[in-house]
């Protein structure tokens, strides 16, 4: 007795269908799945949005404490930063004197409106940072701005 309409997938009508019509196999999906891949890379670009303001200056300062302390406004302004050593970083790129020099009067050049703003390590003597700001004014850039760590009080001696 023949079934009609009914494959049974048996070794006898079913296999030769095997490859044709809707009762064929499911092959493997050859596609790769991003879902995963997005979601790493979301919380990647999550991580260094996160971290990427506090690595905004490499160099280690220990800023003089007062509550006056408040952060300017200015629109143009060049960092300079006098580390413990003595040793002066314009944006973060050390330079010696002369280039210093140099890379403050193309500042002044362009713009000579711009401010400086001086972060200097309590430690370092008064007299670097004199020195530091003669070479701005020779420069040509007189508008100097100090800058503080907004703490309790004056550091303690």
């Amino acid at each position: 007795m023949a079934f009609h309409g009914f494959d049974g997938g048996g070794a006898g009508q079913g296999a030769a269908h095997k490859g044709s019509g809707s009762h064929s196999y499911t092959r493997p999906m050859s596609d790769i799945n991003v879902t995963p891949l997005v979601d790493v890379m979301l919380v990647l670009l999550v991580i260094f949005i996160i971290t990427a303001p506090l690595m905004a200056s490499s160099i280690r300062l220990d800023l003089p404490q007062t509550a006056a302390a408040r952060p300017s406004e200015s629109e143009r302004k060049v960092t300079l930063v006098i580390a413990k050593s003595g040793d002066v970083a314009v944006d973060d790129a050390v330079l010696a004197e002369p280039a210093l020099l140099a890379r403050l009067r193309t500042v002044a050049q362009v713009h000579p409106d711009t401010e400086v703003q001086l972060r200097a390590d309590a430690s370092v003597p008064y007299g670097r940072v004199v020195e530091i700001i003669g070479l701005a004014q020779q420069a040509g850039l007189n508008r100097v701005g100090f800058v503080a760590d907004p703490g309790v009080g004056p550091v303690k001696p």
